[in-house]
């Protein structure tokens, strides 16, 4: 008969660990790796233009060499993140600009007269020439 840990200690030996998430890969798998020397700032520039596409460097590295031995250009999200930005900034701008004018049009109806109408329907022909300006940007961007 032999003896284990368990008989000797009383204690059950620990379990195997399991990798409980297996989440499943959109691309293949990766095997091979590619070693790339680089000064301080080559890896302080691309490690920025990973950040600025929220990538990893490596995810960005490998993309941005697949599309370039491909000949394909790669995709430039940080210029529509700009873009994207600026359009909500403008989105709740004409959302509070719209807030005022309600208010203006209720104090209109109940007889008041307001000085300030001018200046909102000034505001809000502004951002809405901005909103068309940006969604001309995006339309003339987008492939």
């Amino acid at each position: 008969m032999v003896l284990t840990d368990e008989d000797l200690t009383g204690v059950p030996p620990p379990r195997r660990a399991t990798r409980r998430n297996k989440r499943t890969h959109r691309s293949p798998r990766r095997d091979h790796a590619v070693f790339i020397a680089l000064s301080e700032e080559e890896h302080a520039c691309i490690t920025a233009a990973a950040e600025r596409e929220y990538l990893a460097t490596a995810a960005w590295a490998a993309q941005t060499l697949l599309a370039a031995a491909n000949g394909s250009a790669r995709p430039e999200y940080a210029e529509f993140r700009e873009i994207l930005g600026a359009v909500i900034q403008a989105s709740g701008q004409a959302r509070r600009i719209g807030v005022n004018l309600n208010q203006v049009v209720a104090a209109l109806h109940s007889g008041e007269s307001l000085p300030q109408i001018r200046w909102y329907a000034e505001a809000a022909a502004r951002t809405v020439d901005k909103l068309d300006e940006l969604a001309e940007e995006l339309r003339r961007r987008l492939p």
